[in-house]
């Protein structure tokens, strides 16, 4: 099946495969589907294009299917695409796609989420999901005096950060001591519908049950942000993910304590860099400063950061510290360029 289905691309590379220079990399950044947090890699992949010579271009699949994701790479491919970001329509099934374009020559690494090893990924580059979603569980706790009963919102199930934010956030709550419970996991709506039913069943059956909430994915951080701001409950302490300005506007109304930042423009920036390089030669290191997860050997963290009211105005600073930071010396740890 994984044969009929991808012999069209086998077809297609034909024409682009083998090394290139600067001037004829091609780069296409492609989510798993359409997600606000991914916005960010559109104004990356036209910074990367101006700044490094090359075409770059952000395309996003009409819905969250895998076979949706691999017919849009057949069809880059089709257009003269000849390197690939992606994030991971599937842990494992994006594995194939990814080994079909390396036989090509076509290299790819994996944004914001990883493969499982073994794959023909260059590498992952992303936020360590589970030090965000630990690190947020921490402020938390802290923020409801070490002690109370937490719900925990989170996102797709098929999306391979969720199981790791979800075994992250136990992990903090067990190094609490015992005063902290996990009252509610609600996972898989990382959705505007999903969200917004079933943040707000919990909230009308058991908010008062509830002393804090850690959101571990987008569209629930902005659901329950707005959720408490309409019910007008600061009792309930809230840390959020990313920046949506719906959520940054309640850090600085006091109805959320603070956020965890990701770094979806500095993804596509380092990775459409490094693409640009892979094609004019360069090889990955294999005794690189590598990080090493449950799913790959070949982990790059695109950085996190606790932002509250103090920090909530600035916010934007942090990331592009981090940013600035990795591209100092990525090529220099990472590749080797003859």
């Amino acid at each position: 099946m994984r044969v009929a289905r991808m012999l069209p691309l086998a077809v297609l590379a034909a024409g682009i495969a083998g090394p290139a220079m600067a001037s004829d990399t091609k780069v296409a950044l492609v989510p798993g589907g359409p997600h606000p947090y991914f916005a960010a890699w559109e104004n990356a992949a036209a910074a990367a294009a101006a700044d490094f010579g090359i075409e770059a271009e952000y395309r996003v699949p009409a819905a969250w299917e895998l076979s949706k994701q691999n017919e849009m790479i057949e069809s880059l491919v089709a257009q003269g695409f000849n390197a690939f970001l992606v994030f991971p329509g599937d842990a494992n099934g994006t594995n194939a796609t990814l080994e079909e374009l390396a036989a090509f020559d076509i290299p790819s690494a994996a944004l914001a989420g990883c493969t499982v090893d073994p794959t023909a990924a260059s590498f992952c580059l992303g936020t360590d999901v589970a030090r965000s979603a630990y690190l947020g569980t921490k402020e938390l706790i802290e923020a409801m005096g070490g002690s109370g009963r937490i719900a925990h919102f989170t996102g797709f199930l098929v999306d391979p950060n969720t199981q790791l934010r979800i075994e992250a956030v136990e992990q903090a709550v067990a190094e609490a001591g015992g005063g902290v419970e996990i009252i509610q996991v609600i996972a898989d709506i990382d959705a505007p519908e999903p969200a917004d039913e079933k943040i707000n069943a919990f909230l009308a059956a058991r908010g008062s049950e509830v002393d804090g909430i850690v959101t571990t994915a987008w569209v629930p951080s902005v659901v329950a942000a707005t959720s408490l701001r309409n019910l007008g409950d600061k009792r309930i302490r809230m840390v959020g993910i990313d920046h949506d300005e719906v959520v940054l506007s309640a850090i600085e109304d006091g109805f959320v304590d603070g956020t965890m930042l990701q770094n979806p423009y500095g993804q596509g920036y380092i990775g459409s860099y490094a693409m640009d390089l892979i094609r004019q030669g360069c090889t990955m290191k294999e005794d690189a400063p590598w990080q090493q997860t449950a799913q790959t050997a070949h982990f790059i963290d695109s950085g996190t950061a606790f932002v509250d009211a103090d920090q909530v105005k600035d916010y934007q600073a942090a990331m592009v510290a981090v940013t600035d930071e990795i591209m100092a010396t990525f090529k220099d740890d990472f590749l080797v360029c003859n």
